[in-house]
């Protein structure tokens, strides 16, 4: 550094190295990401239930573990679960997904496929990264089942008490 003997030429000094730092660095650049069959692969996950998913083009056809989505998720809440981030993307019918999914129960395993389905979204056409973030379709629900404690029933019931 140079020697600096007053401090006009110390704040001098300061001003032009202020003017020659670059400007707050831009945003990561979100690219396309398809294997060698054009298809966007990602995992979800939701309580103990991991999902895989593949996107492709297609005529808007969902299976999950080789059935069709309305006939492994029968509750039409789960259903719906399944398509919010299509829907909210306004892909719908321009996709067809095929999930594997294993572990946790039904519940968990919608969430873990909806999350999967966003994630690969995300991979095919990046632009909609904005809106599925805004709608909260790619964070990851990170509560999980408390253990059971020793001494307790459950994780938090205990026995009863007696007083006498």
């Amino acid at each position: 550094m140079a020697d600096l003997s007053s401090l006009e030429e110390l704040g001098e000094a300061v001003e032009g190295a202020g003017e020659a730092a670059p400007a707050q660095p831009a945003a990561p650049v979100h690219v396309q990401k398809l294997d060698e069959h054009g298809r966007a692969y990602a995992t979800g996950k939701r309580k103990d239930a991991v999902a895989r998913v593949w996107l492709k083009p297609g005529a808007g056809r969902i299976s999950v573990n080789g059935k069709e989505f309305d006939a492994y998720f029968a509750r039409p809440v789960l259903q719906m679960i399944l398509r919010q981030p299509i829907v909210a993307a306004n892909r719908d019918g321009q996709f067809d997904v095929i999930a594997t999914v294993s572990g946790g129960g039904l519940s968990g395993q919608a969430g873990a496929v909806r999350h999967g389905i966003s994630k690969a979204l995300t991979y095919y056409e990046p632009e909609l990264r904005g809106l599925l973030k805004k709608g909260g379709f790619l964070t990851r629900d990170s509560r999980v089942v408390e253990r059971k404690k020793y001494g307790r029933r459950k994780a938090r019931r205990s026995f009863q008490f007696s007083k006498r």
